[in-house]
């Protein structure tokens, strides 16, 4: 009797840990949505009022809401920014929770600069977009390829997409990159990924002051039990051995959430498809406002590349 007693309070210490675990990195409450974030922090303060600028000039832009249904049936939904018929699509997946309007409010306007169409998407469990549960990119890099599909669908055969992700987003599309993407896709642009929803996960409870030996275990009983997933089920270091395009690397050396020496990893797995470019003095997604020139330039130079190189 006392060793029954045992197992279900060991049994009821592991499922509460884990409830804990998937509320606190997984789970996505409805209300508050609709609120767009805002970069608060003191790294932020000397770009404010950049900031504001692009941010006012990408909101301001008129769009088409559009919606797919994905893999597993969640509406999923998406700002469509129109330049011109026939060009380039650039595809935008950003952050945990965050919003495409803040993460892609400076990479917006060098997309249409280069002439090409846009469609910043809300990640699941983000924005308009349905679901309850984010899945550090393990569920939504089929994402990637539901709205991939969309695209073709709507713009034709012959059309060139970019993918484009930041923070999360970028660990997304390059999760995706191993997967059956159609040769309409050129190249993957991705700005301060993570290596592996582990890596980023045990990174930040660490940060925290946490038990990391603890967390991690809660976390993947979390996302099992309650989100319905399994979180080692891939990530970007192993995708990215088998990728299937050229990809574009971008972090910040003073990325003080994912660190600088993630994307380095994702690098070091397949330098034949990857280039890798950083940004001194440059926080968690501000390369763009540190250095804006160099940042347009080198995006610029690796689009006109894989361009060129399908034409």
């Amino acid at each position: 009797m006392n060793l029954l007693l045992i197992l279900c309070v060991l049994l009821a210490i592991v499922l509460g840990g884990s409830w804990y675990a998937y509320r606190v990195a997984f789970f996505s409450p409805k209300k508050g949505r609709d609120r767009i974030p805002v970069h608060n922090g003191p790294q932020f303060a000397p770009y404010r009022e950049e900031m504001e600028r692009i941010y006012n000039r990408l909101n301001e832009r008129p769009c088409e809401f559009v919606t797919i249904f994905s893999h597993d049936g969640l509406k999923l939904s998406g700002r469509y920014y129109h330049t011109n018929d026939g060009a380039p699509l650039d595809i935008g997946f950003h952050g945990y929770k965050s919003s495409c309007l803040t993460d892609f409010s400076g990479g917006s306007g060098l997309s249409i600069q280069l002439g090409h169409n846009l469609l910043l998407v809300d990640q699941r469990a983000h924005g308009k977009s349905e679901g309850r549960t984010i899945c550090f990119g393990i569920q939504e890099r089929w994402d990637v390829l539901s709205w991939v599909d969309y695209a073709l669908e709507r713009f034709g055969p012959d059309t060139k997409i970019l993918l484009y992700g930041i923070s999360m987003g970028a660990s997304t599309v390059l999760m995706a990159s191993d997967l059956e993407l159609p040769e309409n896709v050129k190249g993957i642009i991705a700005d301060c990924p993570y290596s592996s929803p582990k890596a980023i996960i045990r990174s930040v409870a660490g940060k925290r002051g946490l038990p990391v030996g603890l967390v991690w275990p809660f976390a993947v009983i979390g996302a099992k039990v309650y989100g319905g997933f399994d979180v080692q089920e891939t990530d970007a270091v192993r995708a990215v051995k088998n990728a299937r395009v050229p990809i574009l690397l971008i972090h910040g050396e003073a990325d003080g959430f994912v660190p600088c020496e993630m994307s380095e990893e994702v690098y070091r797995a397949n330098t034949e498809k990857v280039q890798r470019h950083t940004f001194p003095g440059a926080d968690h997604g501000i390369s763009y406002l540190v250095d804006t020139p160099r940042y347009q330039k080198t995006v610029t130079q690796f689009v006109e590349k894989v361009m060129a190189q399908s034409a």
